[in-house]
Order: C-alpha cells, then structure tokens, then sequence
C-alpha cells in the first residue's frame, strides 16, 4: 500500500471513531437527562422503545432462573455477590477492594471473579477453531495469582487489574472470565479459595451467592427509572428483593428516608449500609510512593480528565477541596486513551497555566507505566467509609459474613445434644 493511501486510510479511521465516540457520549447525555429537546427528544423515544424488547428478555430470563427452568449452580463456599442495579458509577470497585481486604485479615483465602469488561478479547480464530475441533475452554485469567500481577490494564481489564495491584499485598487472588461458574472452580481448585467475591454479578444468575450486596448510588439511585437503553437500570427495581444487605453509596450524612421508603416497599425487612466515598490522597503517576494531600489542591489551577460513567462526582470532589478546574475532558467509560489523545491533553494544559493535572485511580491503570508526564501528574485515591449501619467495615463484614447465631438456637442446640 502506497504512504498516501496508507495515510488516507489511518485519517478515515481516525475521524469514523472520532464520529463514533460524539455519537455515543451524546447517547449517554441523552441517557443521563443531560440534552433536552429536538433531536434528543427522538433519540429518547427511540432508545425507549428499545428499552421495552430489553425489559421482555430480562423479565423471560429472571422467570426462568427463578422457577428452575434454568438452574444456578453451588460452588461450596462462601460466594458473596457485589453488584448494582444500574450501569456504572455506584463505587462499587472501593467496597469490593475493602470487603476482600478485610476478609483477607480475617484468615480467608479470597478470589475475585470479574468478567473483565472491556479486557482484550481472546482472537477469532482460537475462537472458531476450538469451536470446530471441540477443544477444551481456556482457563481464566489470572490477573493476580495472590503474589504478583501477572496481567495488564488491557488484557485484564480496568477494575480487576486495579483491584489485583491494591490487594497483592494482602493473598487475594484476581480472576477474569465471563464464565464464573468455571473461573469459581478454578479458583478452589487452583489457589484454595474458601471465599469468593463475585464482582459486578447482581445479574449473574448462573452461579449462587450466599449473600447478595446491592450497592445504591444515593446521589442518582435509578436514573430516570427505566431500563437500558432508554434509562440506566439493568433490570427493574422490584428485583432488588434478592438483595441480602443494601449499601447506599456516595452518602454525604443526609437521612434519606424517601429512598429507603421506597426500597422498602420491594424488600421490607432490608438492612442498610449507608456509606460515603471519601477522597484521601493524591498518588503520583510517575512515582506512587509520592503523595499529596488533599489540603495541596486549596487554590490551585488544575486540569482534569476521566472517562468514567458519572464525571461529575469526580470533579465536584476537586473544587469541593479548594481547586479550580482549568481544563478539562471528559472521555467515555472505559476509554482506551490513545497517545495522541493524551499528548493533546497535556498541551492544552500546560497552555492555560495548570498547576497539576489529575485523573481518577481507574483511569490511571489505562495509561502506559512509563508515561512520562510533562505536568506534575496525580491520580485521586479513594476509600469507602461508613457513616451508618455499622461503627466501621470490619463490623459490617462481621454482620454480613460472620451473622450472630440466635440464642434460642443455641439453647435448642444445646438440649438436643443433652
């Protein structure tokens, strides 16, 4: 291929993601209640009723998992289920990371299973020739085997590969694979796990949890409450009576007693979590050994960029500790970020005099290790602290996983044995 045809070609492709891109973060604003009017109006309508076929197959699926048609599956251990009704945003990567590493202090051995959105997919063609030959499945991922990562951001995905790097310390094991049932198994068998963490798997049906954790997002709880496309739940609301215990995330210490007036209504005896996502530090990027505090943002100049679902928490968390937000991108979730993208960026940043650039932790494990910044450049860490329902996470975890025996079991117990 000739320099001109090649470079044609890399310029139409450029400009078809590009295309591509706006017409989805128009979709999502569209989703998100963001665009009002004209063609947001008719995109509306049409992504409702899409959401209609979508609402069928979900209620066809639960109906048939919950009169046995379709059966779930026991792996013989602890399986605790961490997941949400809706798509992205409820900050459930942090309580999952503070639920293994509690578990992990209290002599469990823990595996992770994700299924790895947006992870780099395994080839066609090994694909369609195990197909043919009726060859064996491949393992799963091992993200982290409990002692060193052994995958990247790419091929793991950006939450099992955060989750793997923050918790190596502690023996948990990180698993990938949209088989869960079979990650499961491969994790008894392989690394001993007696604990199973089963990530973003409310929806997961196959595999039987022994507690179900549904995480609410207290500052946007059900969106417009419809379902995908049109809205931003993954089935309807009702069905968040298999939850064992609930979390209402994001909290800023305000009783909501509305919300939990209506969970109630669908799960009347539901117990409570109520938790806030704080920020604790600054990490640099180049060295993560280096921190600063949040008090070191107070009237600083800063540049932002993310691509996460909920953008707007993030950057409310920066000018709520004393920043102003110079410039800033937002990307799409889970957004690959390409060299050129970022080198854009970072121009366009030192350009208007920032004094820091920030991202979020989750977008910082798509970035190349040796990425060497031209600003002074961090990621925010966070970290779940419970405000009610609980004095701290290790008594939540005692609730949840460790539940007091009744005394009048025990009595009933004691005098069969007698």
């Amino acid at each position: 291929m000739s320099p001109n045809r090649q470079t044609f070609f890399q310029t139409l492709k450029k400009r078809l993601r590009e295309s591509s891109d706006r017409l989805t973060l128009y979709t999502v604003d569209v989703i998100y209640g963001r665009r009002k009017g004209g063609d947001a109006l008719i995109l509306g309508g049409f992504l409702r009723f899409c959401s209609w076929f979508f609402d069928g197959a979900v209620q066809v699926r639960t109906f048939l998992y919950r009169n046995r048609i379709l059966r779930d599956q026991p792996l013989g251990c602890l399986v605790v289920v961490v997941g949400n009704l809706t798509v992205g945003g409820t900050g459930k990567t942090p309580v999952v990371e503070k639920l293994a590493r509690t578990l992990s202090d209290r002599g469990r051995k823990v595996a992770i299973l994700s299924r790895g959105y947006k992870s780099k997919p395994e080839p066609f063609y090994k694909n369609w020739w195990r197909w043919l030959t009726h060859g064996e499945p491949p393992p799963p991922k091992i993200v982290s085997d409990g002692t060193k990562l052994l995958l990247d951001s790419e091929q793991a995905g950006d939450e099992p590969y955060m989750l793997a790097r923050n918790l190596v310390p502690y023996g948990v094991v990180v698993l990938v694979d949209k088989n869960r049932v079979k990650a499961g198994q491969y994790a008894i068998r392989h690394f001993g796990a007696d604990t199973l963490i089963l990530d973003d798997g409310f929806q997961y049906l196959p595999l039987r949890g022994q507690l179900n954790l549904l995480l609410v997002d207290q500052t946007n709880p059900f969106g417009n409450r419809q379902l995908l496309p049109r809205g931003i739940l993954r089935e309807p609301i009702k069905h968040l009576s298999r939850a064992s215990y609930i979390f209402l995330t994001k909290s800023d210490g305000t009783p909501q007693p509305e919300l939990e007036a209506m969970i109630r209504q669908y799960k009347p005896n539901a117990e409570f979590i109520v938790c806030a996502h704080k920020p604790k530090y600054l990490v640099s990027f180049a060295d993560q050994r280096a921190q600063l505090t949040l008090g070191e943002l107070k009237g600083a100049q800063v540049g932002l960029f993310s691509g996460i679902a909920a953008p707007e928490n993030f950057e409310k968390l920066i000018t709520d500790a004393g920043a102003q937000i110079t410039v800033n991108r937002r990307f799409l979730d889970h957004h690959r970020f390409t060299v050129d993208e970022i080198a854009a960026f970072f121009k366009q940043a030192q350009a208007a005099g920032v004094d820091f650039v920030v991202t979020t932790e989750k977008d910082a494990v798509r970035l190349s290790d040796d990425f060497a910044a031209p600003l002074p450049f961090y990621f925010l860490r966070m970290e779940v602290e419970l405000l009610k329902g609980a004095e701290d996470f290790d008594e939540a975890v005692s609730r949840i996983c460790y539940p007091k025996i009744p005394q009048d079991v025990i009595s009933e117990v004691a005098d069969k044995s007698v």
